[in-house]
C-alpha cells in the first residue's frame, strides 16, 4: 500500500473505524458543517435523491443506498447501509455502513470510509438543529428516550445548540448505555449531568423537547410517548423509536429533515389506510429562513429526523481532509 498522500485516479484513501476514532473535531464544527449542508441544499446547490431500500418479506435484513452531491463542497458520494438480523435484539444484529466520496472538480476519488462515525454524529447534530429551530422560546427540559449510540450522543449536541437547557433526562434500558451518555456529556461539559428516568410518562410530561432514539426492542419493553402525555408547546423528534405514531398524525405542526425520506423510512408511522400526513416544513428551509419552525409557543410539534446524504457528504469530506492532515488511513490502488 502506498502512503496516504499518493492519491491519483487509480487509488483511493481507505479510512477504517480505528482511523476515524483518532480524528480531532469539535461539536461546533460538526453542527456548523451539518447546518451548512442543509442550507446549501435549501439554496438549490446540492442534490439529495430519494434513498433506495431493500427488505425481505421476513424482515431479517434491511439495506439502504443513498446517492448525493454537495454543491458547496463540489463532492459526490455514495452511502450504503446494511443491517442483518434487523428483526432481532441489538446484540444479535450486524450492521455495516460505508461512504465513498469523489471530488467533482478534479474527478478524483477522495476516500472510502466506514460511515458509522458520520452517522453517529450527523443524526444528533440534526436533532439539535431541529430542537434549536422548533422548540419554544422557554424550553428548559429535554428528554432522550434510548441509551444506544444515538441516545448517548444526543445530549452534547443539544447543549451545544441550546445552552439554556437546564434539565437533561434519559430513559433507557441499559445501564452501560446510560453511563456512557453521562460520560460523553461530561467530556464536553464537566459541570453538567443527566437525570435517569424511571417513569416514561412522568418524564415526558415534564419535558419541552423529547427525542425518541430508542431501538424497536426497547420500545416494546417500556412503550412509547403518547399525545396525552405531552404539554402544550412540546417538541417531539423521532430518530428511531419511543414516540407513538399519533404524535405525528395529531401534531399541530409537522417538520421533517426530508419529507421524501420520511415516506421511505417512516412507513411504520402510517395510519390504518397506510397514509402519512404531509409535513408543514423541512429543516433545510427552516434553517435558510424560508419557513418557520413553529407559529406560536403552544403548538405541539412533531419532527422526523431521517438521514440526508448531503449531511453525510459534508461531514465525510471534513473528516477525510482532517484524516489526511493527521496522516491517518491507507491508500490502495483499486482501479
Amino acid at each position: 500500500m502506498a502512503s496516504i498522500n499518493a492519491v491519483d485516479a487509480g487509488s483511493i484513501c481507505v479510512l477504517n473505524k480505528q482511523d476515524l476514532a483518532g480524528l480531532r473535531y469539535s461539536l461546533a464544527e460538526v453542527l456548523s458543517t451539518v447546518e451548512g449542508a442543509y442550507k446549501a441544499y435549501a439554496a438549490g446547490l446540492s442534490a439529495n435523491p430519494r434513498k433506495l431500500a431493500a427488505k425481505p418479506d421476513d424482515g431479517h435484513s434491511l439495506a439502504y443506498s443513498m446517492l448525493g452531491r454537495d454543491g458547496e463542497r463540489q463532492t459526490v458520494a455514495f452511502k450504503t447501509s446494511y443491517k442483518f438480523n434487523a428483526d432481532k435484539e441489538q446484540s444479535l444484529q450486524k450492521y455495516y455502513t460505508s461512504l465513498l466520496l469523489y471530488d467533482d472538480i478534479t474527478g478524483l476519488p477522495i476516500a472510502l470510509m466506514d460511515c458509522s462515525l458520520v452517522g453517529a454524529l450527523r443524526t444528533p447534530a440534526a436533532s439539535a438543529l431541529l430542537a434549536r429551530s422548533c422548540a419554544h422560546g422557554d424550553a428548559r427540559t429535554a428528554l432522550v428516550i434510548g441509551s444506544g449510540v444515538q441516545g448517548q450522543n444526543a445530549f452534547p449536541f443539544l447543549v451545544a445548540a441550546m445552552p439554556q437547557l437546564e434539565r437533561l433526562i434519559i430513559h433507557g434500558n441499559h445501564e452501560d448505555g446510560i453511563a456512557a451518555a453521562r460520560e460523553r456529556l461530561r467530556a464536553h461539559y464537566p459541570e453538567r449531568d443527566i437525570e435517569v428516568s424511571t417513569d416514561l410518562e412522568r418524564s415526558a410530561r415534564a419535558a419541552d423537547i423529547i427525542i425518541g432514539a430508542a431501538g424497536a426492542a426497547s420500545e416494546k419493553t417500556y412503550g412509547a410517548v403518547r399525545r396525552a402525555w405531552i404539554r402544550p408547546g412540546a417538541l417531539t423528534i423521532l430518530v428511531g423509536y419511543g414516540l407513538h405514531a399519533e404524535l405525528l398524525h395529531q401534531a399541530d405542526h409537522r417538520v421533517a429533515t426530508s419529507e421524501a425520506q420520511m415516506r421511505v423510512t417512516g412507513t411504520d408511522l402510517a395510519d390504518a389506510e397506510g397514509a402519512l400526513p404531509a409535513v408543514d416544513a423541512e429543516l433545510p428551509d427552516i434553517l435558510a429562513g424560508n419557513k418557520p419552525g413553529r407559529a406560536h409557543d403552544d403548538q405541539r410539534i412533531f419532527a422526523y429526523n431521517s438521514g440526508m446524504i448531503v449531511t453525510d457528504i459534508a461531514l465525510g469530506r471534513l473528516f477525510a481532509e482532517r484524516a489526511r492532515a493527521q496522516q491517518l488511513g491507507q491508500t490502495i490502488r483499486l482501479w
